[in-house]
């Protein structure tokens, strides 16, 4: 058999357009990368998060042209498109969620809702860094560690606090049985040990002067869980310190509880 013969033979020829399309995809994805590498007229979150993008269209015209191309042997294309509006209905129908993952991944792309690295709140539950952004879904690094995926059609609230600010609130729940006097007095001075301390993460502007300084906002919601009353302390931060400030607020919040002998409202007594 000649080599002629056996590149004109079906499995061969399939390959070779398998191996490609491949070429085609590594090179488009080098250049797409060469090119943020070369120019700065992009963030570099904004560019990871187009790179990636990039990297699912690629993929997924890649495998659709491919798919094409093995089908074109055994149908004509043509008169399968024009002769089956019924069965193309029907497929647009049973993947209609995948077309709406789609859609919305595009609306949040170009609208610039997220970002690759962006810190997120999904649907008022799940919260960490954005770590893949795909047509379909994204996926975030919550602080617990594990990795959640999400469709864009399953999330119904977003919430991104990654715009170089972010505010943090901590509090407290206590009982009922609490003096609100006395906690007040522990609460304004906390606040107090709070912009002393770690004064250091609050977001400040040209004049280097805090926008928003650690505050005791009182009594923020009654009733917590028939239990007890929320004393809440806020302060807006720079975006890349929320974490470590609100551990460092929540540390002072526990110390002074105990310091003070604040009743907690998970079970009514003195935590001495």
């Amino acid at each position: 058999m000649s080599f002629s013969d056996f590149s004109q033979q079906l499995p061969v020829r399939i390959l070779a357009v398998a191996l490609l399309i491949l070429l085609t995809v590594y090179l488009i994805r080098k250049s797409i990368k060469l090119f943020f590498a070369k120019t700065n007229f992009l963030d570099e979150k904004r560019e990871e998060t187009l790179r990636q993008f990039a990297n699912q269209v690629t993929k997924a015209l890649g495998l659709l042209f491919f798919f094409i191309y093995v089908l074109s042997y055994f149908f004509e294309l043509g008169k399968l498109l024009t002769s089956s509006v019924v069965f193309v209905g029907a497929l647009a129908l049973i993947f209609q969620h995948i077309i709406r993952d789609y859609i919305m991944g595009l609306t949040y792309l170009f609208e610039r809702q997220i970002q690759h690295g962006d810190t997120v709140i999904i649907n008022g539950k799940h919260q960490g860094k954005i770590e893949e952004i795909s047509m379909r879904h994204l996926k975030i690094r919550q602080h617990d560690g594990y990795l959640y995926t999400v469709s864009y059609s399953n999330v119904t609230e977003l919430q991104n606090g990654t715009r170089g600010m972010r505010r943090v609130t901590e509090s407290l729940v206590l009982s009922y049985t609490q003096n609100p006097d006395d906690a007040f007095k522990v609460m304004e001075e906390v606040t107090q040990i709070c912009n002393e301390k770690y004064g250091k993460y609050l977001l400040k502007d040209a004049s280097r002067v805090p926008v928003e300084r650690f505050t005791f906002n009182q009594i923020t919601e009654l009733n917590v869980d028939f239990k007890g009353h929320r004393y809440a302390i806020s302060g807006l931060v720079q975006e890349a310190d929320f974490v470590e400030a609100s551990k460092k607020i929540r540390y002072e919040l526990a110390m002074a509880a105990y310091q003070n002998d604040l009743v907690m409202a998970e079970n009514h007594t003195s935590i001495r």
